[in-house]
């Protein structure tokens, strides 16, 4: 694992520069991973689009700025993700925002496709699922917690979803973007938060 994983660490990449690259895809009609279908190189425009609008708009709450930037451990954020994901283009912008509050946290960005070790390593039930952060102490190499697909109140929803329809549909689909606009990030902020409070509980008392 700890060879894996720092592997993965050496083909990873900034926010800013996984940001720049979705933008170059997205003007040349691309995409990132393996498959370069039609679908997905609309899906990474669209993600461009999503990610720009919560660089600019997110907002994140004093109560929790400061509990985010007592966090004085230094740890390293491994996300995996793929540029045509939709549920990464809400999920990667609130990390960022989190990780740019604290100088103790690193923000790295590994594509799954380039990672599959890396990848089968960290599965949701599974399967294949992305965004997936990974956190990592910096001083000992081990994993602390991971994170993802989605967050806590989405994943309840897929799940209630998937367990009475068994799979879920383009209307869902839709739905759960309309969350995601309407949640405006904070569900992300609050399961992140509560994850830095249990690894330190200084940070919450």
């Amino acid at each position: 694992m700890d060879s894996i994983i720092k592997n993965s660490l050496k083909n990873s990449s900034t926010y800013q520069v996984y940001r720049e690259l979705v933008k170059e895809l997205s003007e040349q009609n691309s995409t990132t991973g393996n498959d370069k279908t039609e679908a997905l190189v609309n899906y990474t425009k669209l993600n461009e689009r999503r990610m720009n609008r919560w660089d600019k708009t997110l907002k994140i709450t004093e109560a929790a700025q400061q509990e985010i930037c007592e966090f004085d451990q230094n740890v390293t954020w491994l996300v995996i993700t793929e540029s045509w994901c939709g549920d990464a283009a809400h999920v990667l912008p609130v990390l960022n925002k989190i990780a740019e509050l604290n100088n103790h946290i690193d923000l790295k960005i590994v594509l799954r496709d380039k990672n599959p070790e890396l990848m089968d390593a960290f599965l949701t039930n599974g399967s294949r699922s992305i965004p997936k952060l990974i956190m990592i102490d910096d001083e000992t190499g081990a994993v602390l917690n991971s994170y993802g697909p989605r967050p806590s109140e989405a994943s309840s929803l897929v799940n209630a979803y998937k367990a009475k329809h068994g799979a879920l549909s383009p209307e869902f689909k839709e739905d759960l973007q309309h969350w995601y606009n309407s949640n405006k990030g904070q569900n992300i902020i609050d399961d992140v938060t509560n994850i830095l409070c249990e690894l330190q509980p200084t940070v919450c008392q």
